[in-house]
């Protein structure tokens, strides 16, 4: 199907594609054979909404296969297993003729109170922006398109459709952006679909800097900005800004608002010519794409794939043997959750899933011995306090008989959604008195968590294993089983810190803001970065997880290669006696460094399968623009020289090897100013050895001047650091030469250094 150009177009029919026929439509221009395009939520499974179906609905919706929601999945570290859930989904997608699957979302973790944390990869940029890549192109490959979001600096669900998120230069661009930086340059999604909030006072639908500056003229993005559902404010200054695609339908309302706008002269048809030239480079990659997948849906396939990704995707917090466990033993499996599972999060991204494994049932097909049951507790918004207390005994009456107990506990679905954030990061108090009960009748008890973001431990001391299953998608009961088993060896990481208290968290004291401003005021110590800054101990780091077998780390070697990346090199073995996969990390910093920084950052990492006794080389690649920081002076990333720390390890406080690289610097040198410090002056290239000399002989004069007035020792050099050049006459005339420094003659220096001209000397 040949899609015609924008010029073929009415003002009209132009603006009638800037916004959507329907919840999940885009319009058709039937006049000249532009078709409409069917765009569904993601971005875990298919959300695709049978005719009729309504937005919030699920029952409606088409099965399919429901993987691990990010918060899962990112556990993994893995960008191959990533990219084949990718494909898998952008085969459903395919297989049901939707033309864009709205996801990745990659949005920072900035509180773990974050009600959508569960749609979400980590608190940590390279995380995302390397996971978010692979996601995209794994779907992309299957001729379909992503909307990666939610672009950007949407970190809560509190007032989450007019907040503003008030955030410093340095944390918007290296911590908030970076993630989506790194998914445009690599991956180039065909949307992008900006926030509801608003960032540093601007809406995100309506901000040029945001959309246009950044978006395509920094970072070169090529496809289409769609706004959230029901994001667009005023649709005119959005239009302009760069928003290209309003959804969902607004009636036609906004479509005549814009040609009205052309009409009046307050709009140049240039930009409806833009916005409706990208839609239409949208139908053309969808026409192109459509049918590359064909139909019927391997069903068996994705679920296996699913309980693959499961498997991948729970943390081994701690084992003090009792895992794997014996598939004689006599179990005890207690807990709603191991019969209901809880397996993805509330709200859009709600998938109707072609089956759903329960931990229960799997656990009775793997064991060889006796599994008995105990619901434990009720999720039920009412229970009664005899209610409660039999299903307590029961439990306890289990646990007792059995040779382990398996307590499955975690959060009810009603207590983290997409729409509210959470008011603590506490398991229900039922629950906790529950496990106390059962490890008072069986010490020998393993937990096992359901969870869309991270609760608090009190119970970590107690317990010899926990496993985190956060949300696990339809097959996360069998993967349970499996790992509980030992027929997966575990070997997913946590993405997130897991804090001892809500007060240690970085945000707190500023979240969720007020009179719908939110002060980022935590700056760049967002996750590990705060707890390291801080040496705040929490229940567990950034980057930690245990496996059935062990690894060690040789000596890390690192280097600058000729593309002026630092290429790390280290050996890891298995040194255990089953095959196992660890996640390597490594870590750099710059000590005496002239800006904050924190005191590891990561910037590289790699899954690694390795046999029991088996060693490999693993090289990871920094690259040079993960080094670089936002210079707010010169507003542009700039890569500071200097001996970097380069730190590889199995989590942000389990580091095995260090080594120190020499990176070259950015040539960059700030203008000169009369407000430029003197430590600024005597740094530049062309005025610093001209000043140097001239300093010597005033401080020379102001030593002997100020020893009357200053204690012995006091240095003054220091004390000159900060002082503005232009004020440097009055200095000179304290140290007796009588301000021979005029204005005149500064100015002068400055038009030279600013200028790279270097006087002839005498």
């Amino acid at each position: 199907m040949s899609i015609p150009d924008v010029t073929d177009l009415t003002l009209e029919e132009k603006a009638s594609l800037t916004s959507g026929a329907s919840f999940w439509n885009t319009k058709p221009v039937e006049r000249v054979g532009v078709p409409a395009l069917m765009v569904t939520d993601g971005p875990h499974g298919l959300r695709k909404q049978r005719e009729g179906g309504d937005h919030l609905g699920i029952g409606d919706s088409v099965p399919a296969t429901c993987f691990p929601p990010a918060v899962g999945l990112g556990s993994s570290w893995d960008v191959e297993l990533i990219h084949r859930v990718g494909e898998a989904l952008g085969t459903e997608t395919s297989i049901e003729d939707v033309a864009v699957l709205l996801g990745p979302g990659i949005n920072i973790k900035r509180s773990p109170l974050c009600g959508r944390n569960f749609e979400y990869l980590s608190e940590d940029p390279i995380v995302s922006g390397v996971l978010g890549a692979a996601i995209v192109k794994g779907i992309q490959s299957k001729g379909v398109g992503t909307s990666l979001k939610h672009f950007a600096a949407n970190n809560q669900e509190n007032d989450r459709m007019r907040a503003s998120s008030d955030v410093d230069p340095r944390p918007l661009r290296e911590i908030y952006l970076r993630g989506f930086q790194r998914v445009v340059e690599d991956a180039q999604p065909w949307t992008v679909m900006c926030s509801y909030n608003r960032i540093n006072g601007v809406y995100a639908s309506e901000d040029p800097w945001l959309l246009t500056q950044v978006l395509r003229d920094e970072w070169g993005f090529e496809g289409l900005v769609v706004s959230d559902w029901g994001a667009v404010n005023e649709r005119v200054p959005g239009l302009a800004a760069g928003m290209d695609l309003e959804m969902p339908s607004s009636g036609g309302t906004t479509d005549a608002q814009i040609v009205a706008a052309v009409q009046d002269g307050s709009l140049d048809e240039s930009v409806v010519d833009v916005a409706a030239g990208r839609v239409l480079d949208l139908v053309r990659k969808a026409t192109d794409g459509a049918g590359a997948v064909e139909g019927p849906l391997d069903v068996d396939a994705h679920h296996a794939l699913a309980r693959e990704a499961a498997g991948r995707s729970i943390v081994l917090l701690k084992n003090d043997g009792v895992l794997p466990l014996a598939k004689d033993a006599k179990i005890a499996v207690i807990g709603e959750f191991a019969e209901k599972p809880r397996y993805q999060g509330a709200g859009s991204s709600m998938i109707n899933p072609t089956r759903l494994d329960t931990a229960l049932d799997e656990i009775r097909a793997l064991a060889a011995g006796e599994v008995s049951y105990a619901q434990g507790f009720s999720n039920a918004l009412v229970v009664s306090d005899d209610e409660t207390q039999a299903l307590r005994d029961e439990a306890v009456a289990a646990a007792s008989a059995a040779d382990v107990a398996v307590a499955f506990l975690g959060l009810p679905a009603r207590l983290e959604s997409e729409g509210y954030d959470r008011d603590d990061i506490d398991l229900p108090a039922g629950q906790l008195a529950l496990l106390d009960a059962v490890l008072a009748a069986n010490p020998n008890t393993v937990v096992v968590l359901s969870n869309g973001g991270v609760v608090a431990l009190p119970f970590a001391d107690r317990v010899p294993a926990i496993l985190e299953g956060w949300l696990l998608g339809q097959a996360g009961g069998g993967a349970t089983a499996d790992v509980l088993f030992g027929e997966v060896n575990p070997s997913a990481k946590l993405t997130e810190t897991i804090p001892a208290r809500l007060e240690d968290t970085p945000a707190y004291l500023d979240f969720p803001g007020e009179f719908s401003h939110v002060r980022y005021g935590e700056g760049l110590f967002v996750g590990y970065r705060w707890y390291d800054a801080r040496r705040l101990e929490v229940a567990f780091p950034f980057g930690h997880g245990l496996s059935y077998t062990t690894f060690s780390y040789a000596d890390a070697a690192a280097a600058v290669d000729a593309d002026r990346d630092v290429e790390v090199t280290v050996e890891v073995t298995n040194t255990g006696d089953r095959a196992g996969r660890e996640i390597v990390q490594v870590y750099t910093s710059l000590p005496g460094s002239s800006v904050q920084r924190a005191p590891r950052e990561l910037k590289a990492f790699a899954s690694v399968a390795l046999e029991a006794g088996e060693s490999q080389v693993v090289t990871l690649t920094v690259r040079r623009k993960d080094l670089a920081y936002w210079d707010i002076r010169a507003d542009r990333w700039v890569v500071e020289g200097g001996d970097y720390r380069v730190e590889v390890g199995a989590s942000s406080r389990d580091i095995r090897s260090s080594v120190s690289v020499a990176v070259e610097g950015d040539a960059f040198t700030l203008p000169l100013s009369r407000t430029s410090s003197l430590g600024e002056v005597l740094r530049h290239p062309v005025a610093g050895p001209m000043v140097q000399a001239a300093m010597a002989q005033m401080m020379g004069g102001l030593d002997a001047g100020a020893a009357s007035i200053m204690p012995e020792g006091v240095d003054m050099s220091k004390m000159m650091e900060s002082f503005p050049i232009g004020r440097i006459g009055m200095m000179a005339a304290l140290g007796g030469d009588g301000g021979g420094v005029s204005p005149e003659m500064i100015d002068g220096l400055i038009a030279m250094a600013n200028a790279g001209v270097v006087p002839q000397q005498a």
